[in-house]
């Protein structure tokens, strides 16, 4: 063999080993990377521990506690917890695996927003799962949001950095947003709230008695009829049936102090009386109208349920057996239903604008408008 020809040889034999160390670093580093995202993001996450959790960040701090198996938000005078919100999230934890891993030395935790939220400015929201003992057990450290442009250019965001347990080796970037983990309480109440069903009548008291109105049905199928019409006045059944079905699904924006009275206006209510067919009787307490277009609610809850059924004359014994189950399987749900949303009456609340102002009608506004009023008024229009 030639001198050269032995040289080429020997040089093609290093490079192929060069090329053969790359790719193995290569496929080594991936593997890694590889067997630690497959790993858990808490390798022992103490789920059935856990017994409060605490959100907090620069500005804010929120705490859930769970009591007598009841998740409730201590920040809003103990008002109970969503559910499963919470646990939705503590099923995340246990399950989720570990981002891509993040390389980064302790000056730039600043830059992923991963300092905690005592150093104040780049600091990210901390996430504290305790026991009952108020230990805590497990902590997650949310940072910075990763974002990614869509084919429009915009940007929206699709992970976020974070650490868990304060250990600057498990910084990584995961999928997950968590964007409803934040120091709100609102964000955490359990919305479920009072449910006027069957409604029977409905009566405004005003703070202005010319105002005041009261409408009923002799039935659920008959029409709406307002009380104390005078001659030459007539209701406006679409009105009064829109009256009618208020408050069949009510919510609320925020639960507020019962110590809290100044500037609400509950002190003086626009007060309604609401009592359905079932026996249930709400009354209603309307406060002011925020800036946010809420008002301020305050309510409590009475019922007159039958005790007994009436038999019908002639009835069959196996008639009156089933029939008398019937009633008391009926009673029992509303018995269930009273003592739910009688606890309801321990808070006041916000609730919106759209749940509340179609019973905020005055009398006036309920009835069908007059021709010469209609012409009167489109008149002092052209004026």
């Amino acid at each position: 063999m030639k001198k050269n020809q032995l040289i080429l040889l020997v040089v093609a034999v290093v490079i192929i080993g060069i090329i053969g160390i790359v790719t193995y670093k290569k496929r080594t580093s991936t593997w890694s990377e590889v067997g630690q995202i497959s790993e858990k993001l808490f390798p022992n996450f103490p789920l059935d521990d856990i017994a409060k959790i605490t959100i907090k960040n620069s500005k804010s701090e929120l705490n859930l506690v769970k009591n007598n198996d009841v998740w409730r938000v201590k920040e809003s005078d103990d008002f109970p917890a969503n559910f499963n919100e919470i646990s939705e999230f503590l099923r995340k934890m246990w399950e989720m695996k570990r981002g891509l891993p993040v390389e980064v030395g302790p000056s730039k935790l600043g830059v992923l927003e991963l300092l905690p939220p005592d150093k104040g400015t780049n600091s990210g929201t901390l996430v504290e799962f305790k026991d009952k003992n108020d230990k805590v057990l497990a902590t997650l450290l949310l940072g910075k949001k990763s974002v990614k442009k869509s084919p429009m250019g915009e940007e929206f965001p699709d992970g976020r950095f974070v650490m868990v347990n304060n250990d600057i080796k498990t910084a990584s970037q995961l999928t997950e947003v968590f964007a409803n983990v934040e120091p709100k309480p609102e964000s955490w109440l359990d919305k479920e709230f009072f449910k006027i069903e069957k409604a029977k009548s409905f009566e405004l008291i005003s703070t202005n008695a010319a105002d005041s109105w009261k409408i009923y049905r002799d039935s659920e199928t008959n029409e709406w009829k307002m009380v104390g019409l005078n001659p030459g006045e007539e209701a406006d059944k679409v009105k009064l049936a829109a009256v009618g079905s208020a408050l069949s699904y009510p919510t609320f924006v925020d639960v507020i102090s019962k110590s809290k009275t100044n500037d609400t206006g509950l002190d003086k209510p626009v007060k309604l009386v609401v009592e359905t067919f079932d026996g249930f009787i709400y009354n209603l307490n309307i406060g002011k109208k925020t800036q946010d277009d809420n008002y301020y609610l305050a309510f409590n809850l009475n019922a007159n349920f039958p005790k007994e059924r009436t038999p019908l004359k002639d009835e069959k014994t196996e008639d009156k057996e089933k029939k008398d189950k019937e009633f008391q399987d009926n009673l029992k749900k509303l018995k269930d239903k009273f003592e739910k949303e009688k606890k309801f009456e321990n808070w006041n609340y916000l609730v919106t604008k759209w749940t509340i102002e179609t019973v905020l009608k005055t009398r006036k506004e309920l009835l069908v408008e007059k021709k010469d009023e209609k012409t009167a008024e489109s008149s002092d229009n052209k004026k």
